[in-house]
C-alpha cells in the first residue's frame, strides 16, 4: 500500500510541474501583438556616430605552405625502434 501511495504522489507532483511549465510558456509566448511607440509630440533627433580616424585597408598575405610535415616512413621507423627493445 505504501508503494502505491508513493507512486501516486510522484505522478501527481510530476503532473503539477508539467502544468506549471506550460502555463509559464503561455504567459510570455512572444507571439502576441507587436509593441508600438508613439512619438507624435516629441522631437526625435539623432546623429551618425562613427570613430575618429581613417579606415585602414590591408592587403591579405598570400597562401603559405603548411609547417606540418607528414612522415611518410613513420610505421617502418616505429617498428625499427621496437626491435631494439
Amino acid at each position: 500500500m505504501k508503494k502505491l501511495s508513493a507512486w501516486l504522489l510522484c505522478v501527481l507532483m510530476l503532473a503539477g510541474m508539467v502544468a506549471t511549465a506550460s502555463a509559464q510558456e503561455a504567459e510570455g509566448g512572444g507571439g502576441g501583438a507587436a509593441t508600438t511607440y508613439d512619438f507624435e509630440d516629441d522631437l526625435v533627433q539623432g546623429d551618425l556616430v562613427r570613430p575618429d580616424g581613417e579606415n585602414l585597408m590591408v592587403r591579405r598575405r598570400g597562401a603559405r605552405e603548411s609547417l606540418i610535415k607528414i612522415r611518410e616512413h613513420f610505421v617502418p621507423e616505429l617498428l625499427k625502434s621496437v626491435e631494439n627493445l
